[in-house]
C-alpha cells in the first residue's frame, strides 16, 4: 500500500492511498469466503461454492466492493499511522480510481479528507514566569468564612414584606399546557436565586408578597412532558429571611472548640490563608495555560468547533439561526477546544501515563461528592463508554502538575511562590474513609482502598489507552 498526504489547511489534510493487488487480495479472499457461506448453489455444500460460480451468481464487481467496504477502515488507519496523523473528525472518503472487475489482480485508489490535531510544540517552560495573588487573606475573606459558619446555625424568620433574592419562601405551583393541568404541588420550600427548579421562577417570585399569585412561561424540568413549554402559576404563601446568630463569644463556644470569637477568627484566618495558597496554585495553572494559548500559534479545527457550537446551542435551547448568539458560543468553543488540545500536547510532551489505581483515586472523590457508591460510579463509566473521558482528564491533570513544577511563579510583590512543594504534598481524600464505611474491615488507607476498588471494577487499562488514542 502506498500513501501520500497533502496539507489543505492548517488542520485539514487529504490522504491519497493506493491499495495494490497484494493488499486487496487477502480482503478479496475473505469476501469470497463470506459470500460462499451466505448463498445456496445446488451441487455445492454451504461455504464451498467456487469463486467462478460466485462471480457468475453475484458478480465479481460486488465481491470487490464488499472486500473494499470490509477493509477500507484498516487501510485508512494504516495510512494515518504511517504519516503520524491524529484525526479529530470523520473522514470524507472517495474512490479516486475504481478497481477493474475484469482484471485478474485489481487495485484501486481512494482519498480521505480529514481534520487533524494541529502540531503543538511546547516551549522551554523553565523560562516561563507567571504572577499570582498574594497568599495572605484579608479581613473580608475571614468574615466570609465566619458568615458561612453562622449560616449553618441560622434560623428562619417569617417577614411581612415582598420577597427578594436570597429569601426562603413557601410556594404552591401548578403547570398547564393547552389549558390542561399537567402538574400541581403545594407547600414547597424554595430559596430565591437557587435556580434549581424552573426557568423564570426566581424572576416571578422577586417582589411578590405573601398570598399573591403570578404566572410565567417555562419549559417543564421533569416528567413525561419534560422540555415542553408550560404556563406556570405560582402562589407565594410565606416569606422568610435567614437570621444569623450574633458573632460573639457565645457563638464561638457553640460552633467551635474556641472560647472567644477572636480565637475563632484567628483560626478562620489560618484557614483563609490556606485557601489563598491553594488558589495560588489554581491561578498559576490558569495563567500558564493563558500564556501558552496566547504565545503558541495553532488553530482549533473548524469542523470540530462547528460541531461543538451546534451541540452547545441545542443543549441550551438557543436559536441556531441567531448569528450573534452563535458567534458568542463559537468564541467560547474555540478557547475550550484550544485548551484541550494544549493540555493533550502537554501530556505527550511529558509522556504522562497513569495506572488503574490512579484512575480510581481520581474518579472516586467525584462519586463521593455526588453521593454515589464509588464502585457503582466506576462501573457505570465503564458500561457507558465514558471512562476514556475520565482517563484523558486524569492525564491532563498530571501534565499540568508537571508543567507547574517547571515554571517560575511570583506574587504581586515579586516574591517567589513555591508552587511545586504544594503539588507534591500529600492531599487528604475521602476515599479510604468512604470505603471503610461500606466495609468496616477495610483499612482506611487510601492506597489500600484504591486497590480494593480496582478489584471491584473491571477496568481494561490497555483497551482504555487504545480507545483514547483512536477516539476520533
Amino acid at each position: 500500500m502506498k500513501s501520500a498526504v497533502e496539507s489543505l489547511e492548517p488542520t485539514k489534510v487529504k490522504l491519497t492511498v493506493e491499495v495494490e493487488p497484494d493488499d486487496l487480495k487477502p480482503a478479496l479472499e475473505r469476501a469470497y469466503k463470506e459470500i460462499a457461506g451466505q448463498i445456496s448453489v445446488p451441487g455445492f455444500r454451504p461455504g464451498k461454492v467456487p469463486t467462478r460460480i460466485i462471480d457468475r451468481r453475484v458478480g465479481r464487481g460486488a465481491v470487490i466492493q464488499q472486500a473494499i467496504n470490509d477493509s477500507l477502515s484498516d487501510w485508512y488507519r494504516d495510512a494515518l499511522k504511517e504519516h503520524d496523523l491524529q484525526p479529530m473528525t470523520q473522514a470524507e472518503i472517495d474512490l479516486s480510481r475504481e478497481p477493474d472487475p475484469v482484471a485478474a489482480d485489481p487495485d484501486f485508489e481512494f482519498t480521505a479528507t480529514v481534520e487533524i490535531r494541529p502540531e503543538i510544540v511546547i516551549p522551554d517552560l523553565t523560562k516561563v514566569k507567571v504572577q499570582v495573588d498574594q497568599a495572605k487573606a484579608g479581613d473580608d475573606e475571614v468574615e466570609k468564612l465566619l458568615d458561612a459558619l453562622r449560616e449553618r446555625f441560622a434560623s428562619l424568620k417569617t417577614v411581612d414584606r415582598p420577597a427578594r433574592d436570597g429569601d426562603f419562601v413557601t410556594i404552591d405551583l401548578t403547570a398547564e399546557i393547552g389549558g390542561e393541568q399537567i402538574d400541581s404541588v403545594s407547600g414547597i420550600s424554595y430559596q430565591i436565586g437557587a435556580g434549581n427548579m424552573l426557568d423564570g421562577l426566581d424572576e416571578a417570585l422577586d417582589g411578590l408578597s405573601a398570598e399573591e399569585v403570578t404566572t410565567f412561561a417555562s419549559p417543564l424540568a421533569g416528567g413525561e412532558r419534560a422540555g415542553e413549554e408550560a404556563l406556570v402559576t405560582v402562589k407565594l404563601d410565606a416569606v422568610k429571611e435567614r437570621e444569623l446568630p450574633p458573632a460573639d463569644d457565645e457563638f464561638a463556644e457553640l460552633a467551635s472548640e474556641f472560647d472567644t470569637i477572636e480565637e475563632l477568627r484567628a483560626d478562620l484566618r489560618g484557614e483563609a490563608d490556606q485557601m489563598a495558597e491553594r488558589n495560588q496554585v489554581v491561578q498559576a495553572q490558569d495563567r500558564l495555560i493563558d500564556h501558552l494559548l496566547e504565545t503558541l500559534d495553532f488553530e482549533a479545527p473548524p469542523g470540530v468547533v462547528a460541531k461543538d457550537v451546534e451541540a452547545r446551542l441545542e443543549r441550551d435551547g438557543k436559536d441556531q439561526d441567531d448569528q450573534a448568539v452563535a458567534d458568542e458560543y463559537k468564541a467560547d468553543s474555540i478557547k475550550t477546544i484550544r485548551t484541550e488540545l494544549l493540555m493533550d500536547a502537554l501530556v505527550a510532551h511529558f509522556e504522562v501515563k497513569a495506572d488503574q489505581r490512579e484512575l480510581v483515586r481520581f474518579m472516586a472523590p467525584m462519586a463521593i461528592r455526588y453521593g454515589i457508591d464509588p464502585a457503582e460510579f466506576l462501573n457505570a463509566a465503564v458500561n457507558s463508554g465514558e471512562l476514556p473521558h475520565f482517563y484523558a482528564e486524569l492525564l491532563r491533570n498530571k501534565a499540568a502538575v508537571e508543567a507547574l513544577g517547571q515554571i517560575a511563579v511570583e506574587d504581586a510583590e515579586g516574591a517567589a511562590v513555591d508552587v511545586k512543594s504544594r503539588l507534591t504534598a500529600p492531599v487528604v481524600d475521602q476515599l479510604g474513609d468512604d470505603l471503610a464505611d461500606r466495609d468496616g474491615d477495610l483499612a482506611t488507607d487510601a492506597d489500600v482502598a484504591s486497590d480494593a476498588l480496582v478489584e471491584e471494577v473491571d477496568i481494561d487499562l490497555e483497551a482504555l489507552v487504545q480507545a483514547d488514542q483512536e477516539a476520533a
